[in-house]
């Protein structure tokens, strides 16, 4: 695969593949990314599962307290919460992806699949070159370098499906997770509607008051409602869905980062800037030039 069908394909992704859904899953992804000099980066973890593919190249994979050997064809996983680090000295050729599931709108069954790859004992793997998660990566590359036909966009979408299912597959094979407690239809079906005018609305103030005098409940059961259901405060739920605003539209438009701030529902663009950083390690400006700057091949934190 030529780096320019590799920039090329990347920067349609991050433009167009924001969230695929398939088979009782719905997945966020919050940006596709392809680098063909990868050198180091700090010591970092996240709240989401990236997953990486060496190209070419060699190098290390720091995970919690253990180290692995990066060569072609490794296929590793960061899982949420975990610190960890890469390293290499000549830089790597590497892919990677970024996404979460989203547990409010999928099944059980994937929940606990989910729960089983986090806990996963391995991280890291040497796949060969007919792996099908390497196959489908390079498949999906390919393919949004291609002619813009729309009627291909639904392809686009089952390839990146079938690769975060294929990648989840991978590193917890097997889901004996414990079933958890189902919450009463009319709770869930609840929660879905507080969640569906979040996401209508994220460009507001949203205080969990007026949200609350909007359904007709009091705070302290949407406070409930939250942690029951998906297992976070409604203040986390709302910065996590204004940081995807913000993700979407630093990749897909044109607009500034004041605008973008302000489109996500941030008071305040410094505001806006420390919250971005903290969870997605990069600053907005340093962000959009990674994924949607076709000159951009080169990436190191020291």
């Amino acid at each position: 695969m030529i780096q320019k069908e590799l920039m090329s394909g990347k920067i349609f992704l991050n433009e167009c593949v924001h969230r695929v859904q398939r088979n009782g899953a719905v997945f966020n992804i919050y940006y596709w990314g392809g680098v063909p000099n990868h050198y180091n980066t700090l010591r970092h973890k996240h709240s989401f599962f990236e997953a990486c593919y060496v190209v070419e190249g060699e190098g290390a994979y720091i995970d919690g307290g253990d180290t692995y050997s990066l060569q072609r064809n490794s296929v590793f996983l960061s899982r949420p919460d975990v610190s960890h680090q890469i390293k290499s000295d000549s830089g790597i050729f590497l892919l990677f992806v970024a996404f979460e599931l989203v547990a409010s709108e999928s099944s059980d069954e994937w929940s606990r699949l989910i729960e089983d790859a986090k806990q996963c004992p391995r991280v890291i793997l040497n796949a060969g070159e007919e792996t099908a998660s390497v196959l489908l990566w390079k498949a999906l590359l390919i393919q949004a370098a291609g002619p813009k036909y729309s009627f291909l966009k639904d392809s686009l979408f089952h390839l990146a499906a079938a690769l975060i299912f294929s990648l989840v597959h991978t590193f917890a094979p097997n889901s004996k997770g414990k079933a958890r407690k189902k919450s009463p239809a009319s709770s869930s079906q609840l929660l879905k509607q507080v969640i569906f005018y979040i996401r209508d609305n994220v460009s507001e103030t949203l205080k969990m008051t007026d949200v609350a005098d909007h359904f007709h409940i009091s705070r302290r059961h949407l406070t409930r409602l939250f942690a029951s259901e998906i297992g976070v405060s409604y203040s986390d739920f709302v910065q996590n869905e204004r940081i995807k605003r913000a993700v979407a539209l630093l990749k897909s438009t044109n607009l500034s980062v004041s605008e973008i701030a302000e489109e996500s529902g941030f008071s305040t663009v410094h505001y806006f800037t420390r919250v971005f950083t903290s969870k997605m390690r990069n600053p907005p400006g340093r962000f959009r030039m990674l994924y949607s700057n076709v000159k951009t091949n080169r990436f190191t934190e020291y």
